[in-house]
């Protein structure tokens, strides 16, 4: 009876012992630190004419980091801006009436001219309509002062119709035109101004340089980067599971992170492949299952804490609303 519960004790002890060690290994797996980099340079060649920042530097958002030598730029938006200043000239000669003032103000003093002689003429003509049934006039006099406020009357009606004539501006068609080259003369400025900030580079987030390629002097070829730079928030964790865990894995779960040397860490799962990073060219079997691993990123708690390229071990934790105990082996 006693051999009986020895046995049984060995049993049991050896199931705990199995059970403890199994569940250890099958719980952590290997990784490392990956970090995706903000390549930063110019979008035309040029050479760099100044250099702010050193391999380490902690930068803030819109931090100046280099500027590239912009004569070309400047003199681009120099001559964007002297065009649109002709257009809008020619936008406001267009809208403008087709006389001076000054040659206005002639045909003005004509038409006050014309309406002294045509009041005159109409005084003559209302006279001699008057004299003429008296018999203290002729019927000479009469067409006589007739036929002159006919022509003061129309001498005055052509110096209204030539100052009206004088103020109207160009054509419809003409001012449309004009303000359609202002148009797009601002849009050159526009474009032009963009040119020449892109010559100088800002950091677009907090982070740390990581490489300069190149240095005061140099010339940087179109589309290649001066500085990169690591934002905390593009630190990740990567690391792969086998494919009988990947059920215990969910995204928000939260993992632990150790390293050598370094203090532990807590990271929150963001991503899970969809695809396996090796599958057997055969049909799978219980073997061949076994070789299937699926990655998975961990965003860090502490990105600060972590370092780019650090192989790491990555611990599960339990599954966001899981029941204590579940989500571990």
């Amino acid at each position: 009876m006693l051999a009986r519960f020895w046995s049984i004790g060995l049993a049991c002890a050896a199931a705990l012992t199995l059970a403890a060690c199994d569940r250890g290994p099958a719980n952590s797996f290997s990784g490392y630190v990956e970090g995706d980099l903000l390549f930063i340079g110019p979008t035309e060649a040029g050479r760099v004419r100044e250099l702010l920042v050193k391999e380490g530097d902690s930068v803030t958002p819109g931090q100046l980091l280099a500027r590239v030598e912009d004569d070309l730029q400047v003199a681009d938006l120099n001559g964007a801006k002297a065009q649109l200043r002709e257009a809008e000239a020619q936008l406001e000669n267009a809208r403008a009436p087709l006389q001076r003032p000054e040659e206005i103000a002639i045909l003005e003093a004509a038409e006050q001219r014309a309406s002294a002689a045509l009041d005159l003429s109409r005084i003559e003509l209302k006279r001699q309509k008057d004299l003429v049934p008296k018999g203290a006039s002729s019927q000479a006099n009469l067409d006589s002062a007739q036929h002159t406020f006919d022509q003061n009357q129309a001498a005055f009606d052509e110096a209204r119709r030539r100052i009206a004539a004088a103020r109207i501006a160009s054509r419809s068609q003409q001012i449309a035109a004009a303000e359609q080259a202002v148009d797009a003369a601002r849009a050159a400025v526009e474009a032009a101004t963009v040119r020449l900030e892109r010559r100088t580079l800002k950091a677009p987030e907090a982070g740390a340089i990581q490489t300069i390629y190149f240095r005061v002097g140099e010339m940087v070829p179109e589309g290649r980067p001066v500085v990169s730079l690591l934002p905390p928030g593009l630190i990740k964790v990567r690391f792969f599971v086998p494919e009988a865990v990947l059920p215990k894995v969910a995204v928000g779960q939260k993992v632990s992170v150790s390293c050598d040397g370094c203090p532990p860490l807590t990271a929150t799962v963001s991503f899970i492949s969809a695809s396996a990073e090796y599958t057997p060219p055969v049909i799978y079997s219980r073997e061949e299952r076994a070789k299937l691993v699926y990655l998975i990123e961990a965003l860090p708690d502490t990105p600060s804490a972590a370092r780019p390229g650090q192989p790491v071990t990555v611990s599960l934790g339990a599954m966001p609303g899981a029941p204590v105990g579940e989500g571990a082996t």
